[in-house]
């Protein structure tokens, strides 16, 4: 199987895909943030909760989703800028054919690498804690949705085909991958600062397989089988 969408342009037939710089990309990362938390501003207001613990379940999902808008439309702007057609965009934000057998090995070997990461970090530090949010999102059918879909879908556009995109037109894969996981894992110390090195790292090994698949799809599909696995194990 291969994806037919978009095709490739003339300034970024090879990677990294990105036509902006590293700082821009930095910066779009929290217009981004900010985006996400200007357009939930009128749902949290409604609400009226004092905390996020009373928030109703439409007030949670609704900043989910605003989150998610932030972390896509802002990249699609950003990739935008260079002109073309509007599809232009998504190639340079790393929607691009891939091969599969060449993507199935990258997740298989990223996988791989972040259970060994996992395992050890756990033996030194001990099993990290982190919040379970996922009881948060309502039914599991919602918990799907917001966490198996939408999630690795705009996280990967934003962190690896905006952030580490731009990064990567300046700095060699290992300092690049590790910025942008950096970044990636700081914006989760909500949920427990013990998993922030296993989420960099994460961030750092999704960038991998994204250079090395050549697609965006690649850290997507393996992202969001993480993330399937932990909601599974959060709901055994």
């Amino acid at each position: 199987m291969t994806e037919d969408l978009p095709a490739e342009t003339p300034e970024s037939d090879r990677f990294p895909y990105a036509t902006w710089g590293p700082w821009l990309a930095i910066g779009a990362t929290v217009g981004a943030l900010i985006v996400g938390v200007l357009l939930a501003l009128p749902f949290i207001t409604i609400d009226g909760g004092e905390n996020s613990d009373d928030f109703a379940l439409g007030t949670i999902v609704a900043i989910q989703l605003c989150t998610a808008i932030g972390f896509f439309a802002v990249p699609y702007m950003v990739a935008s800028s260079a002109g073309g057609r509007p599809l232009d965009a998504f190639g340079r934000l790393g929607f691009r054919r891939f091969e599969v057998n060449t993507a199935a090995k990258w997740i298989g070997l990223g996988i791989l690498t972040y259970l060994v990461f996992a395992w050890i970090y756990s033996a030194i530090i001990g099993a990290p804690e982190q919040d379970d949010i996922a009881g948060d999102f309502g039914p599991m059918p919602l918990q799907i949705l917001l966490i198996v879909i939408v999630a690795p879908i705009v996280e990967e556009v934003c962190f690896r085909g905006m952030l580490f995109g731009g990064i990567r037109t300046k700095l060699p894969l290992w300092a690049a991958a590790l910025a942008a996981g950096a970044v990636f894992g700081l914006l989760h110390y909500t949920t427990g600062w013990s998993a922030v090195p296993q989420l960099i790292a994460l961030g750092a090994i999704l960038a991998v397989v994204y250079e090395k698949s050549d697609s965006i799809w690649a850290p997507i599909i393996m992202h969001a089988i993480n993330n399937s696995v932990a909601l599974a194990v959060l709901n055994s």
